[in-house]
Order: C-alpha cells, then sequence, then structure tokens
C-alpha cells in the first residue's frame, strides 16, 4: 500500500496519507512529514522518546499530532525516522519515535515546513482503510 502523495495547493503543499488502520495512517503521517523534509532513510535510531497528544476530534488530532513532531524538529533539531504507535482512539494518542538530532552533513533539507494547517484537514475511514488529507504551509 502506498504510504501517501503529496499534490500542489497554491502556496502550500498538500499531501493525502493512507493506512489500512487508524495507527497505519498516522505512522504514515509521520513519515511523509519527514520524507518531505528529508531522507528517512538517513536517520538512524540514536534516541527514544514517547509522546502523547490529545485531540478534539480524528481531524484535531491529525494536525496535532504533526505540529508535534514539526516541533521537536524545529526547536530541538530531532528528526524522527520511525514511528511506533502504541495506543490510539479519536481523542488521544500516544507513540515512541526514534530518531537522531539533525547534522547538516548528512541531512539534506529537501523542504521547508513551516505549519501544518487546519485547512481543508480531512481524516475520515472508507472502503480499504482509512485517509487524511493535510496542507502544510511551506
Amino acid at each position: 500500500m502506498k504510504r501517501y502523495k503529496s499534490f500542489d495547493h497554491t502556496a502550500d503543499l498538500g499531501v493525502e496519507i493512507f493506512g489500512r488502520d487508524e495507527k497505519e495512517l498516522f505512522t504514515n503521517a509521520g513519515y511523509a512529514l519527514f520524507d518531505l523534509i528529508t531522507d528517512p532513510g538517513g536517520i538512524r535510531d540514536r534516541s527514544h522518546l514517547t509522546i502523547s497528544i490529545e485531540g478534539l476530534d480524528w481531524e484535531d488530532l491529525m494536525v496535532n499530532w504533526l505540529r508535534e513532531l514539526l516541533s521537536l524538529f524545529n526547536s530541538k533539531k530531532y528528526l524522527p525516522g520511525k514511528f511506533l504507535i502504541d495506543n490510539i482512539r479519536e481523542d488521544f494518542l500516544r507513540a515512541e519515535i526514534s530518531g537522531e538530532e539533525f547534522c547538516s552533513d548528512r541531512h539534506l533539507i529537501k523542504c521547508e515546513i513551516k505549519a501544518v494547517t487546519y485547512h481543508k484537514i480531512e481524516v475520515k475511514k472508507q472502503k480499504g482503510g482509512w485517509i487524511s488529507r493535510v496542507i502544510f504551509d511551506v
């Protein structure tokens, strides 16, 4: 199954994310974010963090999840490469992420993502799995 595909949206960048279930959808969303930023294949498993996110519904949870991951990169220069979601429901997510600190000698920045937006956010179950549409401010 394809993890995600990107689409152009005015001055922004959109992604359509796929998953067989909620865990895979949110895992693939984290992957998509950092695949757009850099090459996730170059991110080593050097440290692990456990994060918990809350939301009002699936859409709010998705935005909060991606904002938390982007915040870790922007504030701590932490590049997550793997996402293990161990608990998820419509208003809560807990995950262990692993990765390493950004190193300009090893990590090429492909795209600067400034923010995750609520514009046209969608998270829904459909036949065969789950899908989400997210717009990033670039």
